[in-house]
């Protein structure tokens, strides 16, 4: 109606102005007759011309004006349909008045076109054995619409609380940006990068400053997880919500394939290395990361030292998710050679009746310490030569970053790394121990 209205209004402007000329010239013509020659009537055309052209700006002047009006009023629209369709938040939770026993850790997926997400819902459903505290929400990119009416199915049922989405009409829920990002040339390949960071940062301000929970459990959609998920992240919680020093929780180890990790399932560690794939943090973590979020490349972004400000994350031993995407952003990056290995842990382990105190920064350095200058140490060569079998654990040094892509190729673990030591790169020596 607004783009028809606005149609007819410059029409009559255009249609007024031109018979106005077309008067005007008469009426000049009747007044002097004798100048009807041929150059008078160039000069009148001259004249009209430039009179129609200045019409011509003032119609599109019009035209912008409508448009800016136009585009006001549905920003006010969607403004009255966003909070109509968004509940109120309670009062923002701190630390002081939250009880790590009981507060809820919501699950939020991260999806976009994997019809597949269904594998992941089913795991997350079948191991949950309190849905009221963890609630599962899946924010989707991509405006997938077949990825987008399996996790409807779930969301009908009431299994899953919430589907953050694309809408298909003015009345639908909130959801992410789908706009194209330009990019140069040389970047153009790593859109979906781009994509993937500005869909995290909108998702997780919907988790704390919409939904106003207090902490997060984020999985993407080609997980699976172990039957202990839930317990793990129950007991961690407690350690990382009272030590400053830990800033997340992760399932993850990227070093744990199949021969390659302990058959002790209750292994827990402190890591400066950021691992990701199913991990755990605070809402007072997201409120230092949310203003300066990276355009891309989020996770490497997290793991540099001016974000992590050594904190560091507890990870398990044995892994508590296993990745089955293959095909995605990074194009199988890691796949072939490492993650199609990880083991995951099949054992129920009840963290939450043990003590895990000994994760605390004041309890666990100073041993962890004694632990790794317990173990001899050999030379790569030595420990490959397979003659250190029988011995339990070894010590491996390195100085450099080139001494420790080598040794790494070398045991056939990890040997990517994005961030070095401080800023002024690495201080003393390191230990591997294997």
């Amino acid at each position: 109606m607004l783009g028809l209205r606005r149609k007819y209004i410059v029409s009559l402007v255009v249609v007024i102005f031109l018979t106005w000329n077309v008067l005007m010239y008469f009426v000049l013509i009747s007044r002097n007759p004798g100048k009807t020659n041929v150059e008078s009537v160039e000069q009148h055309l001259m004249d009209l011309q430039g009179d129609l052209k200045k019409q011509l700006v003032d119609n599109e002047q019009l035209l912008q004006s409508l448009r800016k009006f136009r585009q006001r009023a549905l920003e006010v629209k969607a403004q009255k349909v966003l909070k109509t369709t968004t509940k109120k938040p309670d009062p923002p939770k701190t630390k002081a008045n939250i009880d790590p026993a009981t507060v809820k850790l919501p699950i939020l997926m991260i999806a976009c076109d994997r019809v597949t997400v269904s594998r992941s819902l089913d795991l997350l459903l079948k191991h949950r054995k309190d849905a009221e505290r963890f609630p599962i929400i899946v924010s989707q990119d991509c405006g997938h619409q077949p990825t987008a009416d399996v996790i409807n199915k779930y969301v009908k049922d009431k299994s899953v609380e919430s589907h953050i989405k694309v809408p298909n009409d003015t009345n639908s829920n909130i959801h992410p940006d789908l706009s194209d990002i330009k990019l140069p040339w040389p970047q153009r390949k790593f859109t979906g990068y781009f994509k993937i960071s500005r869909h995290y940062k909108w998702a997780l301000n919907q988790i704390f400053n919409v939904f106003n929970y207090s902490a997060v459990i984020i999985v993407e959609d080609d997980l699976d997880i172990s039957p202990d998920f839930y317990e793990y992240f129950s007991a961690t919680f407690k350690i990382l919500h009272e030590d400053d020093s830990l800033w997340c929780v992760s399932a993850w180890n990227d070093n744990g394939k199949n021969g390659m990790v302990s058959d002790d399932s209750e292994l827990l560690y402190r890591t400066d290395f950021f691992p990701g794939l199913g991990w755990m943090m605070e809402g007072h973590t997201w409120q230092e990361l949310a203003p300066k979020w990276p355009e891309a490349f989020w996770d490497d972004w997290m793991r540099a030292p001016e974000q992590r400000k050594d904190r560091v994350c507890i990870r398990p031993e044995i892994c508590r998710t296993s990745t089955f995407g293959k095909k995605g952003v990074s194009r199988g990056l890691f796949f072939e050679k490492h993650l199609k290995f990880i083991r995951l842990n099949s054992n129920f382990v009840p963290f939450t009746q043990k003590d895990l105190s000994y994760l605390k920064k004041e309890n666990y350095d100073e041993d962890f310490k004694k632990q790794v200058y317990d173990v001899p140490e050999f030379t790569i060569a030595e420990v490959t030569s397979g003659n250190k079998k029988h011995l339990k654990a070894v010590r491996v040094t390195y100085s450099t970053k080139e001494q420790f892509k080598s040794t790494a190729k070398k045991l056939g673990i990890m040997d990517d790394f994005k961030a070095w030591g401080s800023k002024n790169g690495l201080q003393g020596n390191s230990e591997l121990c294997i």
